[in-house]
């Protein structure tokens, strides 16, 4: 796939990010993925969303992975995931407003840390109509958070998942009902070293229900 790098707006900041298109002149439907925690060397440049932006484009999405403020050449400084989240909400805003793309059905998509934000940047943004987490940190989410939930919600994790317990993530599911879909990779821990190719494949498949 052909990447071009491209730079927005999170308010005040200037963040830089790298958007894929699909062939054809659309109107395509909007993905954004945010990346793990700034802290632990979290950025774009990641292998697993490496494989979520590769999901996310073989279902004709146009789509963009960006780095949070105060990662590589984005502007500013970490914010505990509050500002990340608006910065998550303007790279939808951006990204929806681009000839070709869809205003509307966007998928806002995270890992690790990246997931956390993604699920509370949904809660603002009418544009997004669906939400693809993995390995979500559920003890980092406030319970609040995860009650907001109202759009439908792929929830993607490894079964050796010690930030992202297999069994806790089954009960949000279940809480969540219709609005969840649930996949687990055996063998997987929370990095998923080895089984980016699995990853891809149940983003895939879980996509064309959303």
């Amino acid at each position: 796939m052909n990447e071009e790098r491209i730079t927005f707006k999170s308010g005040e900041l200037t963040l830089e990010g790298m958007l894929a298109r699909p062939d054809g002149p659309g109107p395509h439907r909007a993905a954004v993925v945010c990346h793990p925690h700034p802290l632990y060397g979290g950025s774009m440049y990641n292998n697993v969303v490496d494989a979520m932006f590769e999901a996310l484009h073989a279902r004709g999405c146009a789509t963009l992975r960006f780095n949070f403020r105060g990662v590589g050449r984005s502007e500013g400084e970490f914010d505990n995931g509050h500002g990340e989240a608006d910065d998550a909400a303007a790279a939808i805003r951006f990204l929806t407003a681009q000839g070709g793309v869809r205003r509307d059905g966007a998928v806002i998509a995270g890992y690790s840390f990246g997931a956390m934000v993604a699920v509370r940047a949904a809660r603002s943004q009418p544009e997004i109509g669906a939400i693809v987490a993995v390995a979500l940190p559920i003890g980092m989410v406030e319970p609040a958070v995860l009650a907001s939930i109202r759009k439908p919600i792929l929830l993607l994790a490894g079964d050796h998942d010690s930030y992202c317990p297999a069994n806790h993530l089954s009960a949000l599911a279940e809480r969540l009902g219709t609005l969840a879909q649930l996949k687990i990779i055996a063998e997987a821990d929370h990095f998923f070293s080895g089984h980016e190719e699995e990853v891809t494949v149940a983003l895939k498949d879980a996509l064309a229900k959303v």
